[in-house]
């Protein structure tokens, strides 16, 4: 009975916590949060980089600190090769009413990447892409920077925290158990 509740919350435990694995860099670009599809199946992925920070991490929606970030647009559909593409990022959520950081005007990208530099302070911002066809290509990003994702952290703690409770209830069917009641009066001296 002790074993295989054991067995269960080490089952339990590493299931809900392997679940909450970022998906960026190893996976498939329709896994990969970073992706970002419009219904005809046209689609971009966008990478952020810090090199003054970490030069080796890639990142998302989640930039963790301020400063000069690198970002890579990588224009997965074939037609968006052959139309103007461009990226604005303001400060907000808003294309028309908040602050434009950074504005790279659309132009042709045949190679399927665009890069562009900004600064970002902490806050929140919005990357929008848009291609000039008709209609009109249009995505978006979110962007935190420096900012805690209360989330995330949610996620990462539930699993120790079942695990947790897993335990304690195994514990206190333990001591509750017959035989560790017999076996600690056993103990005890007379």
């Amino acid at each position: 009975m002790i074993k295989q509740v054991i067995q269960l919350t080490i089952i339990v435990s590493a299931a809900l916590y392997c679940g909450m694995a970022g998906a960026h860099g190893k996976v498939s670009m329709d896994e990969d949060t970073c992706t970002r599809r419009l219904d005809d199946d046209s689609m971009v992925h966008l990478s952020a980089y810090q090199p003054q920070h970490e030069p080796s991490n890639q990142y998302c929606t989640e930039i963790p600190r301020e400063g000069n970030t690198l970002l890579v647009i990588d224009l997965a559909d074939q037609a968006l090769r052959g139309i103007p593409v461009g990226i604005r990022v303001v400060r907000g959520t808003s294309e028309v009413d908040d602050e434009t950081v950074a504005y790279l005007r659309p132009s042709y990208h045949p190679d399927g990447v665009m890069r562009g530099e900004t600064s970002l302070d902490k806050g929140l911002y919005t990357v929008f892409i848009t291609g000039e066809a008709v209609p009109p290509v249009r995505y978006e990003y979110a962007l935190r920077v420096q900012m805690i994702n209360y989330a995330n952290i949610f996620r990462a703690a539930i699993g120790p925290l079942i695990a947790l409770l897993l335990l304690t209830l195994l514990g206190y069917k333990l001591m509750k158990s017959q035989q560790v009641q017999n076996w600690c009066a056993s103990r005890r001296p007379k």
